[in-house]
């Protein structure tokens, strides 16, 4: 067992939760609003450049020319993912300048300030934990959609789905796993997992929140 299935196990009630959650049933389900899939879009984005800003403290972070090289890859991984979002939007007519125009959502500023504020006050590898959810949950929300509908061609968040399934997003997650595991390595101790237990299941209660938030703003 890795240290990504270490710490959901420590967290079960909230990484189910979190994946788990209404909003992902109902996009699975095809049945998810639009205007709450549109809401969470334009917050999301809103939220991926909070996100890029701690893949850049991740770099700095970092002493080693590997884990630089990790965050670099994190940071355009991102990037990749806003262009997801500016299509989709684009289908509302929604444009890139009116997405950075909205207002961040308070649940999308308690997230990213949070993995933030884990990354200033903390190490590396706080970070990372705090990171995890959402790196590598959506690759697994995503395969798991993906798994359970079969065939996504006439699927209304086949997009969404299809990009977080797909082999691209999946190396990108794995990556982020082994990288996470091999920082735990070298400084995780027993009484420590506890704190970053405490953090990974803060960071996935923060997540289902996300999601909620897009059901409330339909």
């Amino acid at each position: 067992m890795d240290i990504f299935d270490r710490l959901k196990q420590a967290a079960a009630p909230q990484w189910r939760g979190y994946v788990d959650h209404a909003f992902v049933q109902q996009m699975g389900d095809g049945t998810l609003s639009e205007a709450a899939f549109r809401s969470y879009l334009v917050q999301d984005y809103l939220f991926l450049i909070q996100f890029a800003r701690a893949w850049a403290l991740a770099a700095y972070k970092s002493r080693r020319p590997a884990d630089i090289r990790a965050a670099q890859a994190g940071l355009a991984a991102i990037l990749d993912e806003t262009d997801l979002h500016v299509r989709l939007c684009a289908r509302w007519g929604l444009s890139q300048a009116d997405i950075e125009a909205a207002p961040e959502h308070p649940a999308t500023v308690a997230y990213t300030r949070y993995v933030l504020d884990c990354g200033a006050a903390g190490d590396l590898l706080e970070l990372h934990v705090a990171l995890a959810p959402c790196v590598i949950g959506y690759a697994e929300i995503g395969q798991s959609l993906a798994a359970r509908i079969g065939n996504l061609n006439a699927h209304p968040y086949r997009e969404w789905i299809g990009e977080y399934a797909g082999a691209g997003y999946q190396a990108v997650a794995a990556a982020a796993r082994t990288h996470l595991d091999s920082l735990a390595a070298r400084s995780m101790t027993d009484q420590r997992f506890a704190e970053l237990a405490a953090i990974f299941a803060q960071a996935s209660g923060l997540e289902a929140d996300f999601w909620q938030m897009g059901l409330d703003m339909a």
